[in-house]
């Protein structure tokens, strides 16, 4: 029983001088934390994407308020954090556009692929890319095994009835977690305002495109869509149509005389056209001249009048006219 009694005292006594050891030292090398590094954290989503390009929302949080990072970099919070973090910091800055993913590939599903042969290994997009470069005929489309559907943390990527990924745009954040995860580099971050984009990743030459291309929609590099595009937006980069988001005015033309329908127009149907407001209209002419495919009438002093069966709703002759006489309908 001694040996029991002087076990527990000893015990205790050594429970409270590590209890004492801890205190001091807890109060001796305590470190003071920014309340605004924690304000800053409570109010970002914890997602820990690593979209702002930091580990985690706790380590963003500390890198704005301690190394003046900007503010705008978290792709999940969007405007709402811009807000709350500029609020807590006391400065200005305005969200940037929301990016959403966009997939450059229209193959990848149960019936559109070419296969080569029959893939047995582990079944993520990864593993099968780096037996032989994947199963499928297109060295550069969708591999189709979902690991961008897996890497998703907001449930904004989805895979239809026929096998074919798709975003969904209300729940895409711009993480960028899917552009990481996958390995043919399909899936880029675009502006969500644009709304035309070219569907195929493809640098064959065109007539190996549709041939190993299931889905036939592949780029053959035709050039059709530049020659149609008034805004230089467009150009053909090693046998691929690419679009320069920052010319693109969402007009559809590249979309109309694209012969494979490898570009996607999500306007089409839906696209808006130039009104002009009589009772502003001074008859400047600075619309008329503007306009890149002569939708605009009316001379000078006079009332002008838009051609809406002409008009491609690229928006030029709206932000040059002086009294704001133009509207999109």
């Amino acid at each position: 029983m001694t040996i029991i009694y002087v076990s527990i005292i000893s015990l205790g006594v050594l429970g409270v001088i590590y209890g004492l050891v801890l205190a001091f030292a807890s109060k001796k090398f305590h470190v003071d934390i920014n309340p605004k590094i924690e304000q800053i954290d409570e109010i970002l989503p914890h997602a820990n994407c690593g979209a702002c390009g930091y580990p985690g929302c706790a380590a963003y949080a500390e890198a704005v308020v301690e190394k003046g990072e900007e503010i705008t970099k978290c792709a999940p919070g969007g405007a709402a954090a811009v807000a709350n973090i500029s609020k807590i910091l006391g400065v200005k800055a305005s969200a940037k556009e929301r990016k959403v993913a966009v997939l450059h590939c229209q193959s990848g599903g149960y019936t559109n692929t070419i296969l080569r042969g029959e893939y047995q290994g582990v079944k993520t997009c990864a593993s099968a890319v780096m037996i032989a470069g994947g199963t499928n005929m297109c060295a550069y489309g969708c591999v189709g095994y979902n690991d961008c559907v897996a890497a998703c943390n907001f449930d904004a990527l989805h895979v239809d009835e026929n096998g074919m990924r798709y975003v969904e745009n209300d729940k895409c954040t711009g993480c960028g977690a899917c552009v990481i995860a996958c390995p043919r580099d399909i899936i880029e971050l675009v502006p969500i305002s644009k709304k035309v984009h070219v569907l195929c990743s493809s640098n064959d030459k065109g007539a190996v495109a549709r041939k190993v291309c299931g889905s036939k929609t592949s780029c053959i590099a035709c050039g059709l869509c530049v020659k149609a595009c008034k805004f230089d937006a467009i150009h053909i980069i090693d046998n691929l149509a690419v679009i320069n988001y920052e010319k693109c005015v969402n007009c559809g033309e590249c979309a109309k005389v694209c012969p494979t329908k490898a570009i996607e127009d999500q306007l089409k149907g839906f696209r808006k056209v130039a009104f002009i407001e009589e009772d502003k209209c001074i008859g400047c002419t600075l619309c008329a001249r503007v306009c890149p495919v002569d939708a605009i009438a009316g001379s000078i002093k006079q009332i002008h009048k838009v051609n809406p069966d002409v008009c491609i709703g690229c928006e030029a002759c709206v932000a040059k006219c002086p009294k704001d006489a133009i509207k999109m309908v």
